[in-house]
């Protein structure tokens, strides 16, 4: 697993995420203020990146305009990919 900044249009995120807008706004403050503290985890599978988690964190990266996002980047092979898909 490497760290690493990923340009937010490269990350799939293929399930569905309720954003709770409250948290997304308040997320937005924090990564304003002090960056983002936490990276989100993103599989590597081919050369392409899947997101699962961190929907919130990625939303707000997003809205603020930021073209990368700090990835756990962990690479899998398609067979751990449609682990998480199925």
């Amino acid at each position: 697993m490497r760290i690493e900044a990923v340009p937010l249009q490269q990350i799939r995120r293929p399930l569905d995420c309720q954003h709770d807008p409250t948290k997304i706004a308040d997320l937005m403050d924090s990564i304003s203020a002090i960056g983002l503290q936490e990276p989100i985890d993103v599989l590597e599978v081919e050369g392409e990146f899947y997101g699962f988690s961190g929907c919130h964190r990625f939303e707000a990266c997003r809205r603020l305009g930021h073209e990368t996002i700090r990835c756990r980047v962990r690479r899998a092979p398609r067979s751990v990919l449609n682990y998480h898909l199925a």
